[in-house]
């Protein structure tokens, strides 16, 4: 049975855990949401290992000390049902308190993705409403929650979804220029399907500008390098052999030296 004092010395380690993991890893080798990761894993493993209650009970004190990281980690835990049972709602409830909690944190601070996601997580509940929390359905509301993680925080993946909005009627309106600028922040970030939708846009041309066949395909070759062994794959090898079959020889060769020019710039983030 776990006795207050067990209790007291969990906690402690769980906060010795999480200052460790930032620490090792500080914000731009890696996010704080990895380092939430490597702190259960690495209380998981301590003093002859902990055990899953113990876990449980160590992150929930970490959370209730206003944790952002012990929050993240719980939420994804009942999101997803790992070492816990699902629960969407207490996933929501710890999301929407990161939100809450920390909505004007400073937006390159070491925990800054995990309050961006959280508002894209509590976005996406608001999204498709969450009855068993007494959430309906709000696409404005998923939008506002989606576009302060995408502006305020400057969250690729954010940018990426707001793009891909704008290229919807029935939720932010087709705008293709405002799609293509939402985009490009999140291509130039590194992520690789902002990349290949933006690549796609531009070697097709968007309405009000011409075609930009080499650096359409400049960001659809540094997507399929980027994306290589995850779910992306496929879409975006799609796309780059669509375009690749329509331009020239020389549009491809010179799009080929643009990618090569970025490719390192890209690969350390």
């Amino acid at each position: 049975m776990r006795t207050i004092g067990d209790n007291s010395l969990i906690s402690a380690m769980a906060g010795a855990a999480m200052a460790l993991a930032v620490a090792l890893h500080p914000a731009y080798a890696q996010t704080a949401a990895d380092a939430a990761l490597e702190m259960a894993n690495m209380l998981d493993g301590a003093g002859g290992g902990v055990s899953g209650d113990d876990l449980l009970a160590a992150l929930e004190d970490a959370a209730e000390a206003g944790q952002p990281m012990a929050m993240w980690q719980l939420g994804t835990m009942y999101e997803n049902g790992e070492g816990v049972d699902k629960d969407p709602v207490k996933a929501f409830s710890y999301f929407s308190q990161i939100a809450n909690q920390h909505a004007d944190a400073a937006p390159r601070g070491v925990e800054a993705d995990i309050v961006a996601q959280s508002f894209v997580k509590v976005g996406d509940y608001y999204r498709e409403g969450l009855p068993d929390a007494g959430i309906a359905a709000d696409a404005d509301r998923s939008h506002a929650l989606l576009l302060h993680a995408a502006s305020y925080f400057g969250d690729a993946d954010a940018q990426y979804r707001v793009g891909e909005l704008y290229l919807e009627e029935d939720e932010l309106g087709v705008n293709p220029l405002q799609s293509a600028r939402w985009l490009s922040l999140a291509a130039r970030k590194g992520h690789g399907p902002a990349q290949a939708k933006l690549g796609d846009l531009l070697f097709n041309g968007i309405e009000g500008f011409k075609p930009q066949p080499v650096e359409g395909l400049m960001w659809l070759t540094l997507s399929s390098q980027r994306v290589v062994g995850t779910v992306d794959e496929g879409w975006v090898s799609e796309l780059l052999n669509h375009a690749r079959s329509l331009a020239t020889p020389d549009e491809q060769a010179e799009a080929a030296r643009l990618a090569d020019s970025l490719k390192v710039q890209f690969s350390g983030l």
